[in-house]
């Protein structure tokens, strides 16, 4: 296995587990550590199909410009998914760093649903992928 597809292995391993810390906080009405996690399981992801090119990053504006660069212009992967990468960025931050107000729950089920739709198709995209 080469050390490309490890990588990606390893980040969807980090991405399964942000999604499971994500419903928990949830459940426990942490609702800004829900975001977080959910949004945390997209850059994990989003990180694992770049590794397979040598791209993964570290800056989350970098990692969320590439995926949308290198797999949703081209058309690899549905536009309906950089908007789920979008959305959750823009509640994380504001969750994490403005603290002006705390996210709805609608917000909140909405991001772990999307978070879970960007993981899945992740996969899917890794299984496709040469």
């Amino acid at each position: 296995m080469s050390d490309e597809f490890q990588g990606a292995r390893e980040y969807m391993g980090d991405a399964r587990r942000a999604l499971r810390t994500a419903n928990l906080a949830f459940d426990d009405g942490d609702w800004v550590g829900a975001i977080n996690r959910a949004y945390y399981a997209i850059f994990y992801a989003a990180n694992a199909v770049l590794n397979l090119e040598g791209l993964q990053r570290s800056k989350h504006s970098h990692v969320m410009s590439l995926f949308r660069q290198k797999y949703v212009k081209p058309g690899m992967v549905e536009t309906e998914f950089s908007k789920i990468y979008g959305e959750a960025f823009k509640l994380r931050n504001e969750g994490d760093y403005e603290r002006v107000k705390l996210p709805e729950r609608e917000d909140v089920v909405t991001t772990i649903k999307g978070a879970e739709r960007f993981v899945d198709r992740i996969e899917k995209l890794l299984k496709e992928l040469p």
